[in-house]
């Protein structure tokens, strides 16, 4: 009997730390999160069997609730910080559509179908055809300027 309960209380400790382990430290589902759902369920079929309904039933609700108890006080506690990401990314990345306006001219350098690269004021963007598509070489204006890219229509054309 005294081993039975040994067994169940250190297959539900092994169940509850590799759990814990899996939403804490390892990212996406892993082979202690599949352990630990495997020692959980072991832990408590386990009780059920060797120690009978009443200590299977203890076995649950403990595991549950020694579970809930650590996942609640390690969110709250400060030491989940020291070993999260916490830098954040300010940078921007370096663009040349800085340097294009609407209205500006340029000229298509591959065809747009309906994308491809136009020059414009010297520096060459990735551009987006209005409406069909436009030749290499064509003149070509700019329309509407977006983050990462300019909407163009061809020089001459309405909308």
């Amino acid at each position: 009997m005294t081993a039975d309960i040994i067994i169940t209380v250190v297959l539900a400790l092994l169940s509850i730390l590799l759990m814990l382990a899996e939403v804490f430290l390892l990212p996406g589902i892993t082979f202690a999160g599949i352990a630990g759902g495997i020692f959980s369920i072991g832990s408590v079929f386990y009780a059920y069997t060797y120690l009978g309904n009443i200590g299977g039933t203890i076995t649950l609700i403990m595991s549950i609730a020694t579970f809930g108890f650590l996942f609640i006080w390690l969110v709250r506690s400060k030491a989940i910080n020291k070993i999260g990401l916490t830098a954040e990314i300010d940078s921007k990345v370096d663009n040349d559509l800085d340097k294009v306006n609407e209205g500006d001219t340029g000229t298509t350098l591959s065809r747009l179908s309906p994308m491809g690269k136009i020059r414009v004021n010297g520096v060459v963007v990735e551009g987006k055809s209005l409406g069909g598509f436009i030749d290499e070489g064509k003149p070509v204006v700019i329309y509407k300027k977006y983050t990462n890219q300019v909407l163009v229509k061809e020089e001459g054309t309405s909308i």
